[in-house]
């Protein structure tokens, strides 16, 4: 097996990996020094699963618009699990048992929770494998590993799935108030520049509390929490959403689109070995299941598999991928229209017309470069794992009943946007 093949590569390259120390310290420009907690911790960080995550760029082609938006997902791991260290001595220094067997599973957990993303993060979830959230790979990544640890990760699975009896311990991974969202609203405003995405995330961790099995905030910390939820709306479109990203991830998408088109007719494309498994075969989570070499051969992927390919691809004989590629290598990007209501037909077949005439381009074809598209922003939802308040009273209160500011009761409430694309 690959994973065996690893291993023992692994193991040729540390002979001494046991007895070395692996409690090692790192610096990290959001949060300086960080230490690891468990050994384990190390022996994960150094497995090629997660190192893969180095090659992965956090925030997909972000880049095109903020250039120093160039951080990966393993930078977010690991300041994740820096949040995780501290929110566990805040809620023990608070009379809440957590043993030390929870603490490295939920350290875990959360320092994994990512593991199943593909190449350019959320831009390809669904084009290089169809209908497979990354979690549910991320999943499957820890599986895996865990038995590859010997069972080691069996708790952290558990509190993954939302099936440890201390439901506290899984809101920290994955919640409206995780240490996922904290991390990377702090690190996407640093690296970005965007200064409306900085949270306060070391007064928030200091208001944690548990109550009932329930994570909440203390009352002091509501303005925290206030300034949190107003930062995530200002941060999805000012960044995550913004107009000239969509653009980028769209034209990525359709590049992988057209190319999938390409090899379902059995035309020849450049690809890495891996690309080229999943490029030219359609694979699904029952597949991934059944053929647990799929989850070895996707671990393979990462954005360089992409960006090498989009490079050759930009020279093929075929005009729609070739445009669409040096579109994209050479930042030529597709204007795009926001607003409120939905663009009519009666808009967007005149552009459709004058651009299939301009490329020469058939019905099909002008698809890829004029289309149309909605995008949500959810800051904050209250039928989901809700952001609790304990009063001074001793109360439990959603975030919108106990904020004494009008705009986050709007906040709660979904924004819809609709999107045109077409050739400048």
């Amino acid at each position: 097996m690959f994973s065996e093949k690893l291993k023992k590569d692994k193991l040729s390259l540390h002979p001494m990996n046991s007895f070395s120390n692996k409690l090692k310290i790192f610096n990290d420009p959001v949060y300086g020094f960080v230490s690891l907690p468990f050994e384990i911790i190390y022996d994960l960080i150094d497995h090629p699963y997660f190192q893969r995550l180095r090659r992965i760029k956090q925030l997909g082609l972000t880049n095109l618009v903020y250039p120093g938006a160039l951080h990966t997902r393993f930078h977010h791991a690991m300041g994740a699990m820096h949040l995780m260290g501290q929110a566990i001595d805040v809620l023990r220094s608070k009379g809440n048992k957590i043993t030390d067997e929870e603490a490295e599973g939920v350290t875990i957990a959360i320092l994994l929770h990512d593991i199943g993303h593909g190449p350019f993060s959320h831009a390809l979830e669904n084009s290089i494998v169809s209908n497979i959230h990354h979690e549910v790979l991320s999943e499957l990544f820890m599986n895996r590993l865990n038995q590859e640890f010997d069972g080691r990760l069996n708790l952290a699975i558990k509190i993954f799935q939302n099936k440890y009896p201390k439901k506290f311990l899984h809101q920290l991974v994955s919640s409206q108030l995780d240490m996922d969202r904290l991390d990377y609203l702090k690190r996407d405003s640093f690296f970005t520049g965007v200064s409306e995405g900085v949270i306060s995330s070391d007064r928030i961790i200091k208001m944690l509390n548990v109550v009932n099995d329930e994570l909440v905030v203390e009352a002091k910390g509501i303005y925290s929490i206030e300034k949190f939820i107003i930062a995530r709306r200002l941060m999805y479109w000012q960044v995550y959403l913004h107009k000239t990203v969509l653009s980028a991830e769209s034209l990525l998408v359709n590049i992988l689109k057209r190319a999938k088109e390409l090899a379902e007719k059995k035309v020849e494309l450049f690809c890495t070995p891996s690309l080229k498994t999943f490029l030219y075969n359609k694979y699904n989570k029952k597949d991934f299941i059944n053929n647990p070499e799929l989850i070895d051969l996707f671990a393979q992927l990462d954005d360089n598999d992409i960006t090498t390919s989009i490079k050759v691809w930009a020279n093929h004989n075929d005009i729609v991928l070739s445009m669409l590629c040096k579109q994209l290598i050479n930042r030529k990007l597709l204007k795009v229209e926001l607003r409120n209501q939905a663009f009519k037909q009666e808009t967007i077949k005149p552009i459709k017309e004058r651009i299939k005439k301009l490329y020469k381009l058939n019905d099909k074809e002008v698809a890829y470069f004029v289309f149309s598209g909605a995008v949500t922003n959810d800051a904050y939802r209250a039928d989901k794992i809700r952001i609790n308040i304990l009063t001074k009273e001793g109360k439990v209160m959603d975030i919108t009943e106990a904020s004494d500011q009008l705009n986050i009761d709007m906040l709660s409430k979904t924004v819809k946007k609709y999107y045109l694309c077409y050739p400048k």
